[in-house]
């Protein structure tokens, strides 16, 4: 599973929360003290003042994903004031913070924020809302890789359209590590396909960590599990191509010596074709 988002980060979201808020413009803590419950039934003719104040009381005491529904309130009930745009954009945090089962409506809520106020001030803040409610439903390898391919674009965009933010360099972090997810997925299908002598489902599963992944840790393991698969089907050329773009690529690996012990087994030696896929693969990135 991904990691949460870093403390400091955490606190930024918080602050740029607070900073929306306004919190002095109802009166700061005074206001926010006094015990006014606000709940379905009685949502009707209330005043924002009345709503805002309840939603931070439920803040404070964690209550999250209540919060996020009483700001759904303000914005409902007061779809013309200056707070509907506000309260959009705290109740997409709110249920984002709510985690989990609210994760998919962290994300609807940011992208109805980004649909309808696109040049919004905080329309980074939405954007960045809606790519980690993403990365944070990442599953393990073994499942569907859905939610991960999502995310990896909704952080790539992130990057592409506020490069200078504090959102893009934990959006860029985030990005290295979905990739790596997507991927680990590849080869645990490859290395399944393997074990059953299925050679050309696992080379196209390696191929597609090959044209796609290499700046993962899982490339070593791709190229050796390559020189497996092509060897085992007495492709030679293939199997010393994958072999020696591995040992020119990470010389020092543990994968580059088992691919050499597996050629040795036909007395070949890594040789590098040069109009080998696995050869212009490594030659249009590097």
């Amino acid at each position: 599973m991904p990691a949460m988002p870093s403390r400091p980060l955490r606190a930024v979201l918080l602050t740029l929360l607070l900073a929306l808020s306004g919190c002095s413009l109802f009166g700061g803590e005074d206001t926010a003290k006094n015990n006014v419950n606000v709940d379905a039934a009685n949502y009707r003719q209330l005043p924002i003042e009345t709503i805002y104040t309840s939603a931070w009381r439920q803040i404070r005491n964690n209550n999250w994903e209540v919060a996020a529904g009483i700001f759904d309130e303000m914005e409902r009930q007061h779809p013309y004031s200056p707070w509907a745009r506000r309260a959009m954009l705290m109740s997409a945090f709110c249920y984002y913070q709510a985690g989990n089962e609210y994760y998919g409506q962290a994300i609807a809520t940011a992208d109805q924020y980004i649909s309808l106020h696109p040049g919004s001030p905080e329309v980074a803040y939405a954007f960045y809302l809606k790519a980690i409610s993403l990365y944070e439903q990442i599953v393990d390898v073994g499942r569907d890789q859905g939610n991960t391919r999502d995310a990896l674009v909704a952080l790539q965009d992130v990057v592409q359209r506020f490069p200078d933010t504090e959102y893009a360099r934990d959006a860029t972090l985030k990005i290295d590590l979905t990739m790596d997810h997507l991927a680990g997925k590849e080869m645990n299908v490859g290395r399944y396909y393997l074990t059953r002598g299925d050679y050309i489902g696992g080379i196209n599963r390696f191929r597609v960590v090959v044209e796609q992944y290499q700046t993962t840790p899982q490339i070593a393991e791709a190229l050796e599990r390559l020189t497996e698969a092509y060897f085992s089907l007495g492709l030679d050329s293939e199997a010393q191509t994958a072999a020696a773009v591995l040992g020119a690529n990470y010389p020092g690996s543990p994968w580059y010596q088992d691919a050499y012990n597996i050629l040795k087994g036909r007395n070949l030696k890594p040789a590098e074709d040069k109009a080998s896929w696995i050869s212009q693969a490594f030659h249009r990135i590097f």
